[in-house]
């Protein structure tokens, strides 16, 4: 009897790389290594994490969806550059990748696929669009509406981080000015804390002194949460999702004080309905299980759905 075949989910990060199983509405056979330093070794890794997460999982690999950091050339299958992986500039991983597995390979931005993991079965589950945030060291995230991607001519269609929300602000890691990421995200976070201190501060630290009552720490969480209220109200004016879903670390693990105050700048400057602002619930598994959705759309819209999610 021929065995049977599974979707793969492949989450490419500049330190790690995870592969899963597609199960239903969760990642089986989880697998992770370290990404290769020379770039010409990630597409044989990712190769191998594809088979030994099926192998793990007791199916094979039927097709593969990859979340790739950095924008994508969704036609020609190419990363058009990833920053955190040296020689990847136009890089034809589905070519290669597929080559590999000789099986189809899906592409996806890695925020875009965390955005349609939590819209299909996270905190977006039942909703009809879902505008994702994810607030960390940086910010990303994407806009989904039904089961669709906002992708953007170029791939860059929701670049969320790298709106405009203070002119002549900070200067970002992208170049510009007063992006919401250089104002609002982990790393603004950190910035005003040594400026503030007069030493380097993790945001776990920070954290733990606004939770004491430390007025400097608290002050400097209210105001990036105040940034990202604003930025969350000029998104929806673009978007009009019907629920904001916000994860990353910095979201997940600060105190009540700048959750309040996200709240409360967002509703100031909203000027009609504003959307409800969820809690993501997916956690590491967005990545890999948004990966995997990316190819069961793709092999439904191939007309090859016979691929079974395990």
């Amino acid at each position: 009897m021929e065995a049977a075949v599974s979707i793969i989910g492949l989450d490419l990060g500049g330190t790690k790389l995870a592969a899963g199983v597609l199960d239903g509405q969760r990642i089986a056979g989880r697998v992770q290594y370290a990404t290769p330093a020379e770039s010409g070794g990630v597409v044989p890794c990712l190769a191998q994490a594809a088979r030994d997460a099926a192998q793990a999982a007791g199916t094979a690999v039927g097709a593969v969806g990859l979340g790739v950091p950095g924008p994508v050339n969704y036609a020609a299958g190419e990363v058009r550059f990833a920053g955190n992986i040296r020689g990847w500039i136009d890089y034809p991983v589905r070519r290669l990748l597929s080559e590999a597995l000789d099986c189809p390979v899906y592409l996806e931005n890695d925020a875009n696929a965390a955005t349609l993991a939590e819209h299909r079965s996270g905190a977006g589950q039942g909703a009809d669009s879902t505008l994702y945030v994810t607030v960390s060291t940086g910010i990303g995230g994407g806009f989904v509406q039904g089961d669709r991607v906002l992708r953007g001519h170029f791939g860059q269609g929701a670049e969320i981080g790298h709106v405009t929300v203070l002119a002549g602000g900070p200067m970002c890691a992208c170049g510009l000015d007063g992006c919401l990421e250089a104002v609002a995200s982990g790393s603004a976070l950190a910035s005003l804390a040594r400026g503030a201190f007069g030493q380097p501060m993790s945001n776990a630290a920070l954290f733990d002194l606004a939770r004491q009552g430390d007025e400097r720490a608290a002050r400097i969480l209210t105001q990036g949460a105040e940034w990202l209220g604003i930025g969350l109200a000029s998104l929806v004016r673009c978007y009009d999702p019907e629920v904001i879903v916000i994860g990353g670390g910095v979201y997940l693990n600060a105190p009540p004080l700048y959750h309040d105050a996200v709240q409360r700048a967002f509703e100031r400057y909203t000027s009609w309905h504003a959307p409800e602002i969820r809690t993501a619930r997916l956690g590491g598994d967005a990545g890999l299980l948004g990966a995997a959705y990316t190819a069961q759309l793709g092999l439904q819209q191939d007309g090859e759905a016979s691929i079974r999610t395990h």
